[in-house]
């Protein structure tokens, strides 16, 4: 009876109370997302969605069930952004309002388009929930690759806070945990309509012990992953100020410092050293001062990897800047280079910039451009690595080139000093987390600030330095594992559990209770 009343007073909202509290239950609900991870935050807040698409008589009504309600949950989930516009406020402060809030909206409409498809199929309150699932899942598939694209907070990334609810990315991926978490969460609306509690029950309470004891099975009968032999990785997280980076004066004494944390005890024991993005700010595949200085820091007969900035040579026309790793010998060579594939609009390139007078918030006034795909990077005295740089780590089946030899592991560099100490390096370590699981491959993370990590090819944390703090981080590289079902058949396994929910609402079409 109590939400029973509930919901009639939420359907009674109009205007823009009912637009203010969509708003403000998905801004309660991003509360589940890392690091805070309160779950219960989604059972409270999504029922809404359901109750307020039964109340939308129109279209317009029924799209904005799910555009102000997910606006509310990217502002809180993105409000990071607004930290690397600080980090020149003249010039960028003014985009603070756009880049939050405008992208937050722009997200939204993927969601209020997932509402206003389910109502206009007009189906009974039992199966607007399935349907719904279907149809925000569909909606985060679409916003990963249109314009580019932005996956960031998956709803299946709520589930951080369990490894052993996680393992079900190595069958059905992010995008297929993502849907049954929206089942979960939407089930709870059922309760303000009699005699549904034991399908309540079944979705909200069973689906996610059903996952728990899959998963924590998957990983009782797995032993702890073995290491590669004679690999000990060293990982240098230096945390220098995102204002620093790039001041002419300050440019060789970071990387002085990189090398000085790089030759720190146990430096001997060392194989294979690994810097974060940009970590070294000299073009090092035409400078050979500064590749010999950074040389310093490759243990004997081992590897620096390093992030570090790419141009065409002097009198190459047309000039092109590509964000890269590289890795650098102890003879000052270079052995490998990888160019970054996935560049972020506005940070590294301005797209329409004929139209756009607009500034890229990274250095420079050049745009970057993009590398020509995701590689197997062959490394000497390495298993061939799976580079991956800054965001590119957040864009599932994107991670693994399939038509090259399946690597041995995932190479992370990323720059998250832009977010300063908030929830974005959280989220960005959660999404990488996800991105071994799926494939079944261990990663090695170096993040400038932190969060800098070791991760084993079912996502165990085995090592790990904090956000915002400075030192070195030594671990074994784990060995992957035999190739997981989601990394051999990629989306077509979310989208056949996609499909079977889909008919599952055509089948429960007629229950109106």
């Amino acid at each position: 009876m109590m939400l029973e009343n509930l919901k009639r007073r939420f359907c009674a909202l109009t205007g823009w109370r009912r637009r203010l509290t969509l708003v403000l239950l998905g801004a309660v609900a991003a509360l589940a997302l890392p690091p805070t991870l309160v779950l219960p935050a989604l059972f409270l807040a999504f029922p809404a969605v359901a109750w307020s698409l039964d109340a939308a008589a129109t279209r317009r009504a029924a799209f904005g069930v799910g555009f102000w309600w997910f606006t509310g949950w990217f502002a809180v989930g993105l409000y990071w952004i607004s930290i690397a516009l600080l980090t020149d406020v003249a010039k960028f402060g003014w985009m603070i309002p756009f880049a939050v809030f405008g992208l937050s909206a722009v997200l939204a409409t993927f969601f209020g388009l997932a509402t206003l498809g389910v109502h206009m199929c007009r189906l009974g309150r039992v199966a607007r929930i399935p349907a719904l699932a279907a149809a925000f899942t569909l909606a985060e598939w679409l916003r990963s690759w249109v314009m580019t694209g932005l996956p960031w907070n998956p709803m299946g990334s709520v589930w951080d806070i369990s490894l052993a609810v996680l393992q079900f990315g190595a069958f059905g991926g992010i995008w297929g945990l993502s849907l049954l978490t929206y089942l979960m969460v939407l089930a709870p609306a059922l309760l303000a309509a009699p005699g549904r509690r034991r399908a309540v029950a079944a979705l909200a309470l069973g689906l996610p012990a059903l996952l728990w004891a899959g998963g924590a099975l998957r990983l009782s009968q797995g032993p702890d992953a073995t290491m590669v032999p004679d690999t000990r990785l060293r990982i240098v997280q230096a945390a220098v100020a995102q204002a620093n980076k790039w001041k002419d004066d300050q440019r060789e004494a970071n990387l002085r410092d990189h090398i000085a944390l790089t030759r720190g005890p146990g430096f001997e024991q060392v194989t294979t050293v690994i810097w974060p993005e940009t970590a070294v700010s000299y073009f090092l595949d035409l400078d050979r001062l500064h590749r010999q200085m950074a040389a310093a820091a490759v243990p004997p007969g081992g590897l620096l990897l390093t992030g570090a900035p790419r141009i065409t040579p002097k009198g190459v026309e047309p000039l092109q800047i590509w964000n890269s790793l590289m890795a650098v010998t102890g003879s000052a060579e270079i052995a490998a280079i990888y160019d970054k594939v996935h560049l972020v609009p506005f940070g590294e390139y301005v797209p329409l910039r004929g139209i756009l007078p607009i500034a890229k918030i990274t250095h420079g006034g050049t745009d970057f451009s993009a590398g020509p795909g995701p590689v197997a990077l062959d490394l000497p005295g390495l298993p061939a690595a799976a580079a991956l740089i800054c965001y590119e780590a957040i864009f599932p089946t994107a991670i693994v080139a399939r038509h090259q030899p399946r690597p041995g592991w995932i190479l992370n560099v990323t720059n998250d000093g832009w977010f300063g100490i908030s929830s974005g390096p959280h989220q960005h370590l959660a999404a990488s987390r996800m991105r071994s699981i799926e494939e079944g491959l261990p990663q090695a993370r170096a993040a400038n600030t932190g969060i800098s990590a070791v991760i084993d090819p079912v996502g165990r944390i085995i090592a790990r330095l904090p956000l915002g703090e400075r030192g070195i981080l030594d671990a074994p590289l784990p060995q992957a594992l035999p190739p997981t079902i989601y990394s051999r058949f990629g989306n077509i396994v979310p989208g056949v559990i996609l499909l079977l929910t889909g008919l599952a609402a055509f089948f429960l079409r007629r229950l109106n209770s």
